[in-house]
């Protein structure tokens, strides 16, 4: 069914959005799963409309965590999000986004956002956000219209070879967070929060994982040694 439906807030850093419709009868609620807890190699299955083809399912298993996949801006779309994804390899389509992928206990795990395709189809490559992360950015959107995200005030590549993988600090915003940690151009962030870091994009969503106002420990390669920091996140 089609009812009217109003947009309640939007957040172009995840890639998300809340909508409210008013005055619909007997609404049937998902219940939502805890993405934590899933396992590499679950089954999972993505409900959608993929190709313009209505209640479709498709299933699959996961097939990798905490992938950051980057969302940019394109001619249809200001999203310039980079997502710390589900990966799955249940065939993913345009028209599938916005839809739940589920765990074998009917449970929405994430929320179908993306595919990877050399060859604009699906080649077994999709990408979910994680509903335990979409949880507290929708609940914000619905309470405050709007979303806040850690910061460290740096600007980051991706660098790779025989000395360091990572993400390497191309410029520090001065006065910072980054800047008050000590970070300086050339250094290379090889972990954030605890988590490996091997690309600028792995930094982006490892920085989202920290709290505002609470200080963090990263570490960093400079001059071939590396070493142990910490820093206070800022809001965005």
């Amino acid at each position: 069914s089609r009812v009217p439906a109003r947009i309640v807030g939007r957040d172009i850093k995840t890639d998300l959005a809340v909508i409210k419709v008013d005055d619909v009868a007997n609404l049937v609620v998902a219940n939502l799963g805890n993405s934590n807890d899933l396992q590499i190699g679950e089954e999972v299955v993505a409900f959608g409309s993929p190709l313009g083809l209505n209640r479709t399912v498709t299933s699959g298993i996961v097939s990798a965590l905490n992938r950051a996949v980057s969302l940019p801006p394109d001619a249809e779309s200001d999203t310039d999000a980079v997502i710390d994804a589900i990966q799955t390899d249940a065939a993913i389509n345009p028209g599938n986004s916005g839809g739940p992928l589920v765990n074998d206990r009917a449970q929405v795990v994430g929320i179908n956002t993306a595919i990877r395709s050399g060859g604009g189809g699906s080649i077994g490559l999709g990408f979910a956000i994680p509903i335990s992360q979409a949880q507290p950015i929708a609940q914000a959107l619905i309470r405050d219209g709007k979303v806040t995200h850690p910061q460290i005030g740096v600007n980051v590549s991706s660098v790779r070879n025989e000395r360091v993988l990572g993400a390497l600090v191309r410029n520090v915003v001065a006065g910072g967070p980054a800047d008050r940690a000590g970070v300086r151009e050339n250094d290379v962030f090889v972990s954030f929060n605890g988590r490996p870091v091997e690309s600028a994009d792995e930094l982006n969503v490892a920085v989202r994982t920290a709290t505002i106002g609470k200080a963090t420990p990263f570490k960093y390669w400079r001059d071939g040694r590396v070493f142990d920091g910490t820093v206070t996140p800022a809001s965005d």
